[in-house]
């Protein structure tokens, strides 16, 4: 399958289970929202992702990134003397007080569980985490932002149709925390129809080492045939739909995952990861079934 080559980066990329190998490492190939629909309509059905650079304007996405850290700043995330909009953490903190947002249940109070790290979630940071996901910048402006309906709206031919899903996940990556493990979105939305496209925007320039989401090569592919491949002998076994649904997210890790570790889940596939520089701006769009991980 063919992806943008790129020079060969000195930079060690890790993820939660160690150092990715060179050989274990590709290129997201990037693509212009103004190139013809049909063509970009072929690389997503082919490559299960679309990597449009600038399709938002970046003064939008920064203002929103400043929005998202002045909200934050009252917890203490922040270096000293630094401009909320650089979201420069303050690394003489203890990073476990500043967890991620990745396995946190959506709720009104926010605290209670878990982290990837061990340690029980709560206080300020996280209930003001959770809080940004109703402030009207981000689930009425940035969420809704008009040129990524528009483009959604013509790249599928929805047209007026197409709707905005109320449910998203503001994610954040503290410095040397753990970052969510392998997965694909039809696992968090399998009493839905797959034929949802998911948008992830990246808040900020991100460079490649900076913690910014890498994708599985054929990932959508897989990503399928784990789902078909379960439902199979789930129905094989005398299970109705409903039943194969509660099954198979009762076999998912404790946070929906399909594995902690993107280096071993790779491996074991003989697949690449495919990773890239973010820039304010640029949006993955991506099948419901498209396997992916932080880093």
């Amino acid at each position: 399958m063919p992806h943008a080559t790129a020079p060969q980066s000195s930079t060690p990329l890790y993820v939660n289970d160690g150092l990715l190998s060179p050989e274990g490492i590709g290129f997201l190939q990037p693509s212009s929202p103004s190139e013809p629909l049909d063509d970009l309509r072929r690389r997503f059905e082919r490559d299960g992702y679309l990597f449009l650079k600038g399709l938002l304007p970046r003064d939008d996405v920064l203002k929103a990134r400043e929005a998202y850290f002045t909200l934050l700043a009252p917890s203490g995330v922040l270096a000293a003397d630094t401009l909320p909009v650089d979201g420069i953490f303050d690394d003489e903190k203890d990073k476990l007080d500043f967890p991620g947002m990745y396995v946190i249940p959506i709720t009104s109070k926010g605290a209670g569980s878990t982290d990837g790290n061990g340690r029980p979630r709560g206080g300020l940071f996280v209930d003001l985490a959770l809080q940004a996901h109703a402030e009207p910048w981000y689930k009425d402006e940035f969420c809704k932002h008009p040129a990524l309906r528009s483009f959604i709206a013509k790249l599928t031919g929805w047209g007026d149709d197409t709707l905005s899903l109320a449910r998203s996940l503001l994610r954040n990556n503290t410095p040397h925390n753990k970052a969510i493990g392998v997965h694909y979105d039809q696992i968090f939305l399998r009493h839905g129809e797959d034929t949802s496209i998911t948008a992830w925007v990246p808040m900020g320039d991100v460079a490649l080492d900076g913690g910014g989401l890498i994708y599985l090569e054929s990932g959508h592919t897989l990503g399928r045939e784990i789902e078909t491949n379960f439902f199979n002998k789930a129905k094989q076994t005398g299970l109705t739909d409903e039943e194969a649904k509660n099954a198979f997210n009762k076999n998912m890790t404790s946070g929906g995952l399909l594995a902690d570790g993107p280096k071993e889940f790779a491996e074991e596939r003989r697949l690449k990861w495919l990773v890239t520089e973010y820039e304010a701006g640029d949006v993955v769009l991506h099948t419901p079934y498209t396997v992916r991980s932080g880093s």
